[in-house]
């Protein structure tokens, strides 16, 4: 049976007895909660979890708030207290390094890190900018219009140019799809201005993230871990909320359904997770807590990180089986109410006074109660935390930067790819309103001409046109010869165009033939 080492708890009865703890990987879809006052070790015990997981051959995604986590890139010192913590949860203290891929949604520390407007869907885009009802269904009206007449949305200017053609259109659109007043065009136009000013405008558009990408197994066998790096992006606390539930739901929509496997196929640790919930409507609260029970059954385990458990909404605490509980201090009347909600979930050990205990817990020590046997969790008990293996701190800039070089998927994702999308597409049909037309101009070709246009459009093929030379990574034009490149393991930016139009054209084309794109639970494109 697959288990991941998490340290050593003792008998709070005897203190002669101690007990290894270990987390089941059988059961750890089952999902889990790390909580903890700032400074209680928190972040170490995430490092252990990942590099547990990775070592077993579980991919991990992570956000890195402080920059802390970046040092599991880079193998640990044989320190004193290393060595002493060792000994106290009886291993021997090995180093080690793993395989990190770093993301980073202003592209600074990391692989830029990008969605669609599309993809994301209007339900978390009007959270990202906290749209009324009445804006968030005016929003709903413009994707669907997009969706019904194949006018991709890839990043801010598709979606600004959207609004702008319903707004002009309105007076014929709302007899169909209800009314567009310009009131709420204008509000979600200015929160547009507000998203580009916090940057969002790097993370919508291409080439948007792969979700294969995330979980990848290098040859060693072990799962890559996957951090984002989030220090910049905490200041703007909605983008990266969304962001997170974006790609939880992309997860949601494309991986199979696989049931209970041996060992989970990607874990997710929700750091600072109290921002995916503050002032979210209770419809998207709802919606989280579906995905969060469903996803289970993709084999994906989610683990939320946060200093208080009141932190996530019940709903969603009572789905989280596996729990690391770090020291809480009680000193005002919302922590006392912390202290004893944190006490009250776990399962209670007669040994052990839990609501005293998490508040005498030293750093680097917690109450640990994991899932074992048919899913049932383990009495809490006190542990001590092993010491991880990776180095305990942030990896220097000159560290990181060898290690993007050598990234597997940089060639993918360090050269922005602009294709024809709606803001083209509604341009060029003001043109053509513009000039008049040719007297020998020929028929339209039917449904032919459908597909001509998006793949067109898009490759520059089926209508003749040349294929646009766009820049790649390495700075020669894609499609010159260049050399350098081993073929097996690196793909041209026109082979990275093909790839983004394969996850989009199918669907293009059925919206083209009247159809709506489907939507998920949380908005995003429907994969099934």
């Amino acid at each position: 049976m697959g288990r991941s080492f998490l340290g050593q708890s003792e008998a709070a009865a005897t203190h002669a007895k101690s007990k290894d703890e270990y987390l089941t990987l059988r059961l750890a879809n089952r999902h889990g909660l790390v909580t903890g006052a700032t400074g209680t070790g928190k972040t170490v015990t995430l490092q252990v979890l990942a590099e547990g997981f990775s070592r077993a051959g579980v991919p991990v995604f992570a956000a890195d708030i402080k920059g802390d986590l970046s040092g599991v890139a880079a193998q640990g010192e044989a320190k004193d207290f290393l060595l002493k913590r060792a000994e106290e949860v009886g291993i021997t203290y090995t180093p080690d390094s793993f395989p990190v891929i770093f993301w980073d949604m202003f592209g600074e520390q990391g692989h830029p890190v990008r969605a669609t407007i599309s993809e994301m869907g209007p339900l978390l885009l009007a959270r990202l900018m906290g749209l009324n009802d009445t804006q968030e269904g005016v929003l709903n009206i413009v994707f669907r219009i997009a969706d019904e007449q194949g006018l991709l949305l890839l990043d801010l200017k598709d979606l600004r140019a959207m609004l702008a053609h319903v707004s002009a259109n309105a007076a014929t659109l709302t007899a169909t799809y209800g009314n567009v007043s310009a009131q709420s065009v204008g509000a979600i136009q200015r929160q547009l201005l507000v998203l580009e000013n916090q940057g969002a405008d790097k993370f919508f558009g291409e080439p948007a993230l792969d979700i294969a990408d995330i979980m990848r197994v290098d040859r060693s066998g072990y799962g890559t871990i996957n951090i984002l790096a989030a220090d910049k992006l905490m200041g703007s606390p909605r983008l990266y909320a969304c962001f997170l539930l974006w790609l939880l739901s992309e997860l949601f929509e494309r991986l199979p359904e696989v049931g209970d496997p041996d060992k989970p196929k990607l874990v997710f640790f929700f750091d600072e997770a109290h921002l995916l919930f503050n002032e979210a409507p209770k419809a998207l609260l709802e919606k989280v807590e579906q995905v969060v029970r469903l996803i289970r059954s993709k084999g994906v385990g989610v683990y939320f990180v946060t200093q208080n458990p009141l932190d996530v909404p019940e709903t969603v605490l009572a789905q989280l089986g596996n729990r690391v509980q770090h020291a809480l201090r009680a000193f005002t009347p919302r922590d006392q109410k912390a202290v004893k909600a944190a006490a009250e979930t776990f399962r209670p050990n007669p040994d052990l006074d839990t609501a005293k205990a998490i508040m005498e817990l030293g750093k680097g020590e917690a109450l640990v109660s994991m899932l074992e046997g048919n899913g049932i969790p383990s009495m809490v008990e006190r542990t001590l935390i092993r010491p991880p293996s990776g180095r305990i701190g942030p990896l220097t800039p000159a560290e990181r930067a060898a290690i993007l070089a050598k990234s597997p998927v940089g060639h993918l994702y360090d050269t922005p790819v602009d294709r024809e999308s709606a803001f083209e597409m509604l341009q060029a049909r003001t043109e053509e309103k513009t000039q008049p037309e040719p007297e020998d101009a020929a028929p339209s070709s039917g449904g032919g001409s459908i597909l001509d246009s998006i793949l067109g459009g898009v490759l520059g093929t089926a209508t003749g046109a040349p294929t646009p030379r766009v820049p790649s990574p390495t700075g020669r034009t894609a499609g010159t010869g260049s050399t350098g490149t081993r073929p097996s393991t690196r793909m041209s930016t026109t082979e990275v165009v093909v790839r983004q139009v394969a996850r989009s054209v199918a669907t293009q084309v059925g919206s083209q033939l009247g159809k709506a794109i489907l939507r998920g639970i949380l908005g995003s494109i429907s994969k099934r």
